[in-house]
């Protein structure tokens, strides 16, 4: 039976209560919240599992060791006491990923670049020979984050960041990030009980997320690979255990998975996505502008939605928000509606409509809010009764 050890799940701002939900789902222990990150316990079985199945997780981190370091004499011998060979060989590759949370340095590149020439010695030293530094298929991939005088050394499980699901070969000009859609889905509340409806779907990021969501399909089932598949205690048996007990627990649901979009391009490119994710019979997407559309379905329904913000994609922000409200009201009563934007002024004044909730995200680095709006059958009067 292997032990359970400290493994850190890194995610966006304003997702780590949902992470952390999703962790405990899953059979973690001792989940922490952090900043951008859970920090949980688990067995190697365990790291598999998170790594496919978690949806809100950008990469799972699992750390080695942590010294104290006060100047790049300091993160040199402690990165060179490390007994590289139990995770690297010199005929293989890895990459250094940097944070900095210090006085003590100033420039990540320049801590990774210490990080290489410790290890590149190491090797030089012992075996007359050195692994190469691969930074985009790395066997290895070594993450060094430095807060105040501690340097935690950590090995990164997953390799390219869990939002690269495997099923996107098309995207829109200005595309959501996969694990950001999946956070919004989980937090509307969405749970294939309900009719789901993106009326402004570009590329089909969010159906395909919420369907994912619905059907319990595991998030990264249609990646190529993780980093931990090259570590040298991979165990390809319990990989394919854990991936055959998590297909094991797919469900199915009645209720439909709608998207629209006014441009061509874009219900192209969401059907090319949705049939790659193997989603085909379970979202329907169609060409439409929202702004001439009424709900196409009876009963409780969440939409949720990305419109522009007038950023990549130009819009007039006052006008074009209003009408987003004017269309709510007019066509889409028993829904709760959902939307992101970084237009905290303009956009969410114009919808016209009260918000219930507005939880603040980052999508990219564009500060944002996630509101709802609760439209009630009848008045809202009628609805308390």
């Amino acid at each position: 039976m292997t032990q359970n050890f400290k493994m850190v799940a890194k995610t966006l701002y304003g997702l780590e209560p949902v992470l952390a939900k999703e962790l405990k789902n899953l059979g973690a222990i001792k989940v922490q919240e952090g900043v951008r990150n859970v920090s949980f316990y688990g067995d190697k079985g365990f790291m598999y599992k998170a790594n496919m199945a978690l949806r809100t997780a950008i990469r799972i981190l699992k750390p080695y060791t942590q010294f104290k370091v006060k100047n790049e004499t300091d993160l040199y011998n402690g990165i060179k006491k490390i007994y590289w060979e139990e995770f690297l060989f010199h005929d293989k590759t890895f990459s250094i990923n940097t944070t900095l949370a210090t006085d003590n340095f100033s420039h990540s590149h320049y801590v990774s670049l210490k990080t290489k020439d410790a290890i590149a010695d190491y090797f030089r030293e012992k075996y007359n020979k050195r692994p190469s530094v691969d930074l985009e298929d790395a066997d290895l991939n070594i993450n060094i984050h430095i807060q105040g005088d501690i340097c935690t050394v950590s090995f990164d499980s997953s390799g390219q960041s869990l939002h690269k699901r495997g099923y996107k070969s098309s995207t829109n000009i200005a595309p959501i990030n996969e694990v950001l859609a999946a956070g919004m889905v989980m937090l509307s509340g969405y749970d294939g009980t309900q009719h789901f409806i993106d009326p402004m779907c570009g590329s089909g990021t969010i159906l395909i997320e919420a369907a994912m969501h619905a059907l319990n399909i595991p998030a990264n089932i249609n990646r190529k690979g993780f980093a931990f598949e090259n570590w040298p205690d991979f165990e390809d048996a319990l990989f394919d255990k854990i991936q055959e007990s998590l297909l094991k627990k797919v469900r199915e649901i009645d209720k439909k998975i709608i998207g629209y979009d006014k441009a061509p391009s874009a219900v192209a490119k969401a059907k090319e996505n949705i049939q790659n994710a193997g989603l085909t019979e379970f979202i329907t997407v169609e060409r439409k502008d929202f702004f001439t559309t009424e709900k196409p379905v009876e009963g409780k329904t969440i939409i949720l939605f990305n419109p522009p913000y007038g950023e990549r994609l130009k819009v007039n922000v006052p006008v074009f928000y209003k009408r987003i409200g004017d269309t709510l009201k007019q066509g889409y009563t028993d829904t709760d509606a959902w939307l992101i934007t970084s237009d905290l002024e303009e956009g969410i004044k114009n919808v016209g409509l009260k918000t219930s909730r507005r939880i603040p995200l980052y999508n990219g680095k564009l500060e944002c809010r996630f509101v709802k709006y609760q439209m009630y059958k009848g008045s809202k009067k009628t609805h308390k009764q």
